[in-house]
C-alpha cells in the first residue's frame, strides 16, 4: 500500500484525524499526521481561524513542506478542510504525487495537475466551504486540466461530519466517506 501525508482542519490536530490515520494503517497504508499548528487543537472554527491567524499561513506551509521532506514523492496528499487546501496547494510541488484526497474541501489548482491525476473530494450538499459557484469552477477546472476527479456529496450533513466529536457529524455519511477514500486509496 501507499504512503499518505493527512493534513488536519482549521481546528487543530484532532481526535478524528488521528483515528482517520489509524483506519488508513489498518487497510495497509503508511500514513504521517502532522501538526501544522504546533498547539493543541481548538473546540470551535471561530478559535480555529483566530489559532491560524495567530500562527500565519506561512508557518503552517512551512510546517506541510517540512512533513513532506521524509514523504516519498509518489506519497497520496490528504486533507481535512483547510488540509485540503494545504494538500492541494503542495500538488505544484509534488508533481509525482500518487492522488488527492479531499475531505470536507477542494483544493488544488489545475495548474498542478497532470492528467489521469487522481482526485477524489467528499464534500456536504450543501457546504460553505467553498460556496457553490467556486466549487463548480474549480470542478470544471481540474476536469479540464485532466485530472481523474471523482465528487462525492453529502446531502443534509454539515462540514465536517466525519469528525464524532463535533455536532455536525453524521454517522451514516461518514461510513460512507471511509468505505469510498478506501477503495480510491486501494493499490495507491
Amino acid at each position: 500500500m501507499g504512503h499518505v501525508v493527512l493534513f488536519h482542519s482549521v481546528y487543530g490536530l484532532r481526535p478524528a484525524v488521528l483515528a482517520a490515520a489509524d483506519r488508513l494503517r489498518a487497510a495497509g497504508h503508511h500514513v504521517v499526521t502532522p501538526d501544522l499548528y504546533g498547539e493543541p487543537a481548538v473546540a470551535t472554527i471561530e478559535e480555529g481561524f483566530a489559532l491560524l491567524e495567530r500562527i500565519g499561513e506561512p508557518a503552517v506551509m512551512g510546517r506541510a513542506r517540512a512533513a513532506l521532506l521524509e514523504a516519498p514523492p509518489d506519497a497520496v496528499l490528504a486533507g481535512f478542510s483547510m488540509g485540503a487546501a494545504v494538500a492541494g496547494a503542495l500538488l505544484s510541488e509534488r508533481r509525482e504525487a500518487a492522488a488527492l484526497l479531499l475531505l470536507h474541501s477542494a483544493g488544488g489548482v489545475p495548474e498542478a495537475v497532470r492528467p489521469g491525476l487522481p482526485v477524489q473530494l467528499h464534500m456536504a450538499d450543501p457546504d460553505e466551504y467553498p460556496p457553490e459557484p467556486e466549487l463548480s469552477r474549480w470542478q470544471r477546472a481540474m476536469s479540464g486540466a485532466g485530472a481523474d476527479l471523482s465528487v462525492h456529496r453529502y446531502p443534509g450533513v454539515g462540514h465536517l461530519y466525519t469528525d464524532p466529536d463535533l455536532p455536525e457529524h453524521d454517522s451514516a455519511a461518514s461510513t460512507q466517506t471511509w468505505e469510498r477514500a478506501l477503495a480510491f486509496l486501494h493499490g495507491r
